[in-house]
């Protein structure tokens, strides 16, 4: 019996016809995996499975998943993600240790790769003090139903480039890229095209932004290791395949421990005309 595997095309350009084949009739197929987005186990001959191919700048590497949780589908990491991959897949050595400050519940905020990373084409600089996005993940309440949520908010002042300040370009800017102004957070924000939320190997890895033309998407920002996120979190970003993205001037929101205190703090900025928001699909696993 041929595995149930599922090989989307992007998946099949990158590892070839011949691979693709070996899969689909078994040769080179798992009978039993973990699934690399709810980590969860799987069987290839007993349920639908994808193939979903973590592709870094040198090396890649196949990994499986429960179809019902995704879609197969090529994701970009970086290298040091790719080989913390690897050793998570095969056992060989710990996976890279979490943020210290990345906490069950509402995360602490993770530190980007560096400095501020860029949302459209104007993009940010950060002022003097080198601002750093820092990124809670909650849950948030909205019509009876929990939605995975991500709050983005700088340690500092952002401001254009070339701009000599003072001020905070923060939330112009990203208006401009998209986001719309938050007046009630009871509301489920628009979503924002061409932008996604990347989660792979059950951690948070970035969030993109469209690339011009046919470019893959870039990172508008990205952690410097992968934050975990709860179960409840990843449970509710499966099934709602969307992310409310969150965000606010520096010293509007801070580190919120509980997601009743996140909440709270999201409407008392919200009430200020200090937050904005995007709702993005859910990226890889």
């Amino acid at each position: 019996m041929s595995p149930l595997l599922d090989v989307s095309d992007d998946v099949r350009a990158e590892i070839g016809d011949d691979e693709a084949e070996r899969l689909l009739t078994g040769e080179n197929a798992p009978d039993s995996y973990d699934c690399t987005s709810c980590r969860t186990p799987g069987n290839t001959r007993q349920e639908r499975t994808s193939t979903v191919l973590f592709v870094g700048e040198e090396t890649a590497v196949l990994a499986f998943a429960h179809a019902s949780c995704i879609p197969s589908q090529v994701v970009s990491v970086s290298e040091e993600q790719l080989r913390g991959a690897v050793r998570s897949i095969t056992g060989d050595g710990p996976a890279p240790a979490p943020e210290p400050d990345a906490v069950a519940g509402a995360q602490r905020p993770g530190v980007p790769r560096a400095g501020v990373p860029q949302p459209g084409a104007e993009g940010l600089e950060p002022a003097p003090g080198q601002a750093v996005l820092g990124v809670t993940c909650g849950q948030i309440l909205i019509d009876a139903e929990l939605h995975p949520a991500i709050v983005v908010e700088p340690t500092s002042p952002v401001l254009r480039p070339g701009s000599q300040g003072p001020g905070d370009d923060f939330l112009p800017l990203l208006i401009e890229a998209g986001f719309m102004p938050v007046t009630d957070v009871a509301g489920a924000p628009a979503r924002l095209p061409g932008w996604s939320v990347l989660l792979a190997m059950g951690k948070l890895h970035a969030v993109l932004q469209s690339a011009p033309g046919d470019a893959q998407p870039t990172a508008w920002w990205q952690a410097h290791q992968p934050l975990p996120v709860t179960e409840g979190w990843r449970a509710s970003a499966s099934k709602h395949q969307t992310v409310f993205v969150y965000a606010a001037p520096a010293g509007s929101i801070g580190q919120q421990p509980r997601e009743d205190l996140l909440r709270e703090a999201l409407e008392k900025a919200a009430a200020s005309g200090l937050l904005v928001a995007a709702a993005m699909p859910l990226a890889g696993t």
